[in-house]
């Protein structure tokens, strides 16, 4: 937890300096101070990446942001800057991470014993769709916890990356090994095939060693 939080007040410090820079070189004259146009751009696609991998779009952290960046002028910078302040010191103090990972440990053991049901009645093909689900959404905190974008960018529209990306990039930034990575690319194919319906590719033994692998690799 710590190598995260470090990560992200790495992270969260260089917007930061990228916000007082902005401050140091304002355009104007007093009440009229504005920043330069490529350092406003920086900073606000910078900041607002961040703010969404973190909290998400729909936060008031996001939506807050956006609404301050709005103008350029020197309040909405300030006003940004005071927001970066907040995320920081929330950051700081442990709480972001802890409760994500209480919430998520909660959840994630809720659908995997739904699972562990559904096998036990053998239903195989929504326990390998449930199990898949529990797995992406895995990654996708790992991501997080790791400054890792879970969003591709094009042309200023957010496109989720899929699980497959988030298994390459978290093994490609030494999260995790590659023998790990590979059992993720085969319960990740597992759990497409059932969402394809594509039931004759596996079999209900796979399903099981699929979700006692993916109960293990969370457990870590």
């Amino acid at each position: 937890m710590e190598n995260s939080n470090q990560k992200l007040l790495e992270k969260i410090n260089f917007l930061l300096g990228k916000g007082q820079n902005i401050t140091q070189n304002y355009l104007g004259e007093r009440y009229e101070r504005y920043a330069p146009s490529i350092l406003f751009s920086e900073f606000k696609t910078g900041s607002l990446s961040f703010i969404s991998n973190v909290f998400g779009t729909d936060s008031d952290y996001y939506q807050q942001f956006k609404a301050a960046t709005k103008g350029s002028f020197y309040y909405d910078i300030e006003s940004a800057i005071g927001i970066l302040n907040s995320i920081k010191t929330e950051i700081e103090s442990g709480w972001l991470i802890s409760f994500k990972k209480l919430v998520e440990a909660d959840v994630f053991c809720d659908f995997l014993e739904m699972a562990e049901y559904l096998l036990e009645e053998k239903y195989k093909d929504p326990a390998a769709v449930m199990i898949g689900s529990v797995l992406e959404e895995h990654l996708r905190s790992l991501c997080f916890e790791n400054s890792i974008p879970v969003f591709d960018e094009p042309k200023e529209k957010q496109i989720p990356k899929k699980a497959s990306r988030l298994n390459d990039d978290l093994a490609k930034n030494g999260v995790y090994n590659k023998l790990i990575q590979k059992s993720v690319t085969s319960w990740l194919d597992l759990r497409n095939n059932a969402a394809h319906g594509k039931y004759e590719e596996y079999n209900i033994d796979q399903v099981k060693l699929m979700y006692q692998g993916v109960f293990q690799f969370l457990s870590k």
